[in-house]
């Protein structure tokens, strides 16, 4: 059993699913979606000079995890590494790989989790809001601000402000969905 992790310079940030997309890609050596970056180059020499490459290491240290904890070797590109590492040495090499991605500003994708961890630590959203649940809330936040708008005008008391205050906020909120929806 093998633990797998990939890491490409971050030129957008994307979804999870995106993510999980663009690793199955570079998997199958398709690396449409990865930009080649400098930054890529260096995590891969600084992680080689801590961990070898397993087609480098001598034939005595083949079973030192320790040494070189890879089960084979890594796919490396301009564009993205991707580390297969023996599961005995998962959360080393998971705190290593995060530690340096971090370090060069590589997001850090990892296929168990199906999560991807950008350089400031925060992740990939998980599951989309759909289009047509922004648009739709985005309309009822317009209705009730036309009705907070209504109710403001025929009401007698000093509390009007409020009322624009609220449909105010369900004109912004509206805008937000709206914004949403539409990228």
């Amino acid at each position: 059993m093998s633990f797998d992790l990939g890491v490409w310079y971050p030129h957008k940030r994307i979804r999870n699913e995106e993510a999980t997309e663009l690793y199955v890609r570079l998997c199958g050596g398709d690396t449409r979606g990865a930009v080649p970056h400098p930054a890529i180059d260096a995590f891969y020499a600084e992680l080689t000079a801590r961990h070898p490459e397993i087609d480098t290491i001598p034939e005595g240290k083949i079973d030192d995890h320790d040494y070189c904890p890879w089960s084979c070797k890594l796919d490396y590109s301009p564009s993205h590494v991707i580390m297969t590492c023996v599961w005995s040495k998962a959360t080393h090499v998971h705190q290593l790989v995060q530690g340096l991605a971090r370090k060069h500003g590589l997001a850090l994708y990892d296929p168990q989790s199906e999560e991807v961890i950008y350089p400031d630590g925060s992740k990939g959203a998980k599951a989309n809001t759909s289009r047509t649940a922004l648009w739709i809330l985005g309309v009822f936040a317009l209705l009730f601000a036309a009705m907070f708008i209504y109710s403001g005008q025929v009401s007698t008391s000093r509390g009007t402000v409020v009322f624009y205050a609220f449909a105010a906020l369900c004109v912004l909120m509206a805008v937000v969905c709206f914004r949403q929806a539409w990228r």
